[in-house]
């Protein structure tokens, strides 16, 4: 699914009323039944109800959204914003006008100066409609302190759109007490990017989409950098396996990962490659890990390092159609040391995840020795560390964008919405996951994914979309079973072949 920003979605908005004939006073309406439809299947209509209105459209879709519950048997008390009486956007006075014909006996209050907000309280629903994500400026006098004293409420609240006081784009500057803060936004037909970001999760709540039947053709034709990743389209990238397929169909995968004390590591890594269907598994490892990769995953083949302890040379013995580096491997100077080796003479994409960053981290000069779309797995820490501090994940994400298209690299940023960022400045949020994944060990399965997909001859860049969202499945597949508090990253591995099968199942 493609995700816009503000301007997109109003070029979609005027290319759908161009072409199919629809007036701006029908797109509220359809905006208007996804509301009501949703605020009906939630909430009784003895619910209270309080609706803002602000002058603009938004206002018009709250509007709307009011008389439409009303006729459900909702009493909604609707206070119109129009401050100075002059203000109003044509299809918000419409809309008002409509509210007081139909539905002769509800409570309006149009709103032209000072005046005292009704009573909120913890019973109380809120329907925000004040503004939408055409605002421009913060909120600011009385819709600021309206805004803080529906926050300070215990109100549930409803946003159209998105929180009243929120542009829904990246690079806004907003204080968040001053913003709605919203238990459920219905956003119209797209999420928006500031939705994926940490910091606008207490912003947003639960989020939905509203289906207004946009034009699709505006919308193909109407670019995106940001994308959410669906089922659907991993389902179409997955290759059924052939009849008289042996193992030597589906590549081999050389995991450099663990050290003393780390073998967990490894071991979770190669047995989510193998689950992740790489034909054959080789984990290359200091000479103290050979009887656990041998007893925990019999499978794998292991491949000793002459160093008892940690790793020291990362050259590969034989040919392997895709590598990965770092679960569990250290910092040790030593390892340091092979890695650059290591990095220096490569010329096609490898994967690298954890100590591997680590190391890099301390010699910011190897980044430039990463081979053209290597996959790097960073979670939010690992990439400070490469890259400089962020102080939220909006700055992450837009600095992801810089350091991935000048160094030519593809970045797996570790989070709720793992976020996919490539050269070309696209960015891939994934839906899947669970919060039950935030145990550790959970990123050496995701590495073992990605490197077992890139060793079946996917390329980099699909590798690094696919392995994220499997890895989600196989993460709530496993939640299924042991609930959110009782998943260990050993769940998850053990849950990606059913994750496979899940999305294999889903319909194109």
């Amino acid at each position: 699914m493609k995700i816009f920003n503000t301007q997109d979605i109003r070029a979609i908005d005027r290319r759908t009323m161009e072409t199919e004939g629809v007036s701006s006073l029908e797109l509220i309406e359809r905006v208007a039944s996804g509301v009501a439809s949703e605020v009906a299947s939630r909430w009784r209509p003895s619910k209270p109800l309080v609706v803002f209105a602000g002058p603009g459209n938004n206002g018009a879709d709250a509007l709307a959204a009011a008389r439409l519950l009303a006729a459900q048997g909702f009493r909604p008390d609707v206070y119109l914003l129009n401050i100075g009486g002059k203000h109003l956007s044509r299809d918000c006075r419409d809309c008002r006008d409509m509210l007081v014909n139909e539905m002769p006996g509800i409570s309006l209050t149009e709103v032209t100066g000072k005046f005292t907000a009704p009573e909120l309280n913890s019973q109380t629903l809120v329907l925000d409609g004040m503004f939408g994500s055409g605002l421009r400026e913060p909120l600011s006098g009385g819709f600021m302190m309206l805004a803080r004293y529906i926050n300070e409420s215990g109100a549930s609240v409803v946003s159209i759109d998105v929180p009243s006081g929120m542009t829904g784009d990246l690079g806004s500057d907003s204080v968040n007490r001053n913003i709605i803060h919203a238990s459920l936004t219905l956003a119209i037909q797209f999420p928006r990017p500031a939705f994926f970001m940490k910091e606008s999760a207490e912003l947003i709540g639960e989020w939905k989409t509203i289906d207004i039947n946009l034009s699709q053709e505006a919308i193909k034709n109407t670019k995106s950098n940001f994308h959410l990743v669906e089922g659907s389209e991993i389902r179409s990238l997955l290759r059924p396996r052939p009849a008289f397929a042996s193992k030597a169909d589906f590549g081999s995968a050389l995991l450099v990962a663990g050290s003393y004390g780390m073998m967990g590591a490894a071991v979770l890594s190669a047995k989510a490659a193998l689950r992740a269907g790489a034909g054959k598994v080789t984990v290359h490892s200091p000479m103290c890990g050979y009887e656990i990769i041998q007893s925990s995953v019999p499978e794998a083949l292991f491949d000793a390092d002459a160093h008892k302890l940690v790793t020291s040379d990362m050259k590969p013995a034989h040919e392997y159609t895709a590598i990965g580096v770092g679960c569990g491997i250290g910092t040790h100077e030593i390892t340091e040391n092979a890695l650059e080796l290591f990095l220096q003479s490569r010329s096609t994409p490898v994967v690298l995840d954890a100590d591997a960053l680590n190391c890099i981290a301390h010699r910011p000069s190897l980044l430039s020795d990463i081979p053209v779309l290597s996959v790097l797995t960073p979670h939010a820490k690992e990439f400070d560390r490469l890259f400089g501090d962020c102080p939220t994940d909006e700055a992450r994400i837009l600095r992801a964008m810089e350091v991935s298209h000048y160094h030519n690299i593809l970045i797996v940023l570790k989070g709720h919405y793992s976020a996919l960022v490539r050269p070309d400045n696209k960015v891939y949020f994934n839906s899947s996951g669970t919060p039950a994944m935030a145990p550790p060990g959970s990123g050496d399965v995701l590495t073992g994914i990605i490197t077992a997909l890139m060793a079946q001859g996917y390329k980099p860049e699909i590798s690094a979309l696919i392995g994220p969202y499997i890895h989600g499945i196989a993460g709530e597949i496993a939640a299924d079973n042991q609930g959110e508090y009782g998943v260990t990253a050993g769940d998850i591995a053990a849950n990606i072949g059913r994750a496979f099968k899940k999305i294999m199942r889903t319909q194109v």
